[in-house]
Order: C-alpha cells, then structure tokens, then sequence
C-alpha cells in the first residue's frame, strides 16, 4: 500500500473547502484544481480569463514546486471553462510554463460555473520521477 502525503504551501492559495492544495499518493501528485486567487488576499483577480489563467499559472507552480516538482513534470491537466469562447486565450496563456512541450494529456470541459465567480479552473496530475 502507498503511502498519501498532503502538499501545502503558503505560496498558493488556501483551501476555500474540505479539500487539500494538494495530495501525493505513490508517484503521482494530485493538485486540486485552481481558480485565479491571490494567494496573500484570498481574493479572486479580477480581469478576463487570460489574465486569471496567469494567476492559476503561478499558482499552480506554488504547489508544484512544494511538492518538489515543475510543470515539466505534468503530465495530466483538466482546464474548466465557463465560455468556451475564452479557449483561445485561455490555451496560449495556459501553454506558457510548458514551453516547447512535451506537453500533457488535456482536457477541456465548459461548465455553468465556477466558485467565487472565476472564468477557468486548472487542475493538474504530476509524476515524481525516479531517480
């Protein structure tokens, strides 16, 4: 049986739930999905989409690397959307920390909403390597 470790890090948003930043179980690193919040004021930024994807980017890196990983070490993602018209400046915002790739298995799902009013949410899936 694998052990379950609970990644924190000040650097990223708390938990607005019953629900861990993010949980190490065996090689995998499970990040809860994120939505644009400031991670000193736990407000969510305001602007359009892209602008909240860079903020769920620097997030995202903030649990990442409390976990001792980058995003070259994604290797699942699932991006939620409350307009689908906001795809395209979503995705190249969102491709950003992934550079020339490899990049990661996606998913895009639109949905009806998301908490305290964000446009995206992001969760990712990391692999802790082997060394």
């Amino acid at each position: 049986m694998s052990e379950r470790e609970t990644i924190r890090t000040p650097d990223a948003p708390a938990a607005i739930g019953p629900y861990a930043q993010a949980v190490a179980a065996g090689p995998y690193v499970f990040c809860s999905g994120q939505i644009a919040l400031d991670p000193a004021t736990g407000s969510l930024v305001e602007g359009n989409a892209a602008t909240q994807t860079h903020q769920i980017n620097r997030n995202i890196d903030a649990v990442l690397r409390a976990a001792g990983l980058g995003f070259a070490d994604v290797v699942k993602t699932t991006i939620f959307l409350v307009a689908m018209d906001d795809f395209a400046a979503v995705n190249a915002v969102y491709a950003q920390p992934y550079g020339e790739g490899p990049y990661p298995a996606r998913s895009t799902v639109a949905v009806a909403a998301l908490p305290r009013g964000a446009k995206v949410e992001i969760e990712v899936v990391a692999l802790r390597r082997s060394s």
